[in-house]
């Protein structure tokens, strides 16, 4: 098949055993012989190799930095944007009814789905190939990532950073509150007197909407700072 020749180029990695390809890329929707097990295998192998490469490349951060970066690193939703990357939506083995509601694009699926193909590289090649491939997967994410603020969220980036500018923390006030009880929205304001700045956002909860707010916050103080660096 053209598209798991074209997949094993991508991962940089020809399988020996290709059932265990085919294995990985197989929902338990289709058939008894299913991915779950790989992928339970997968996981602890990303676990373990994604912790040596955040310990290799970041000497200076402690031990809860390092564990929110690659929480960060390997949460479902980063496993299923390198999937997608992969095409695997295009390779899945699905039941019907995952077929008909759209599984092959579910990040569950998906993340999955990786993870299993990585736990059948371990089985197929080894640890050193299975690092080898990890390590490929992620080098971009790592390169690019910011240890003091991957993982973080809008909120909490926001706290740290009207603290190093020594003003008042924001303050969070709900402007309003529509819709039945079991499906609210919120609309709630962050505030931030010394930068005069206010921004508002909605959610499905007052927590998603503060948070909402909050990372509106921090692109306006990223603009203000252009602003000012460029006057």
């Amino acid at each position: 098949m053209a598209a798991l020749e074209s997949l094993q180029k991508d991962l940089n990695y020809q399988f020996n055993q290709r059932a265990l390809l085919e294995q990985a890329l197989t929902h338990r929707s289709y058939a008894a012989k299913h991915n779950e097990r790989l992928e339970f295998l997968g996981d602890g192998v990303l676990n373990f190799v994604v912790a040596a490469l955040l310990f290799e490349q970041f000497q200076r951060i402690d031990e809860g930095d390092l564990s929110r970066v690659r929480a960060s690193l390997v949460k479902q939703d980063t496993l299923a944007q390198l999937a997608q990357k992969l095409q695997l939506s295009e390779l899945l083995r699905l039941g019907e009814g995952e077929l008909k509601s759209g599984g092959f694009n579910r990040p569950s699926i998906l993340s999955d789905a990786l993870e299993a193909i990585l736990g059948a590289i371990y089985l197929d090649g080894g640890f050193a190939v299975v690092h080898q491939v990890i390590q490929q997967l992620y080098d971009p994410l790592i390169k690019e990532l910011d240890p003091k603020t991957l993982g973080k969220d809008a909120k909490t980036l926001l706290q740290e950073i009207v603290q190093g500018l020594r003003i008042d923390l924001p303050v969070y006030t709900v402007i309003a509150t529509e819709g039945a009880a079991h499906k609210q929205t919120f609309t709630v304001s962050c505030a931030i007197k010394q930068l005069e700045i206010t921004t508002q956002a909605q959610g499905r909860s007052r927590r998603a909407a503060e948070q909402a707010a909050a990372a509106l916050a921090i692109t306006a103080i990223k603009e203000q700072k252009q602003r000012k660096g460029a006057s």
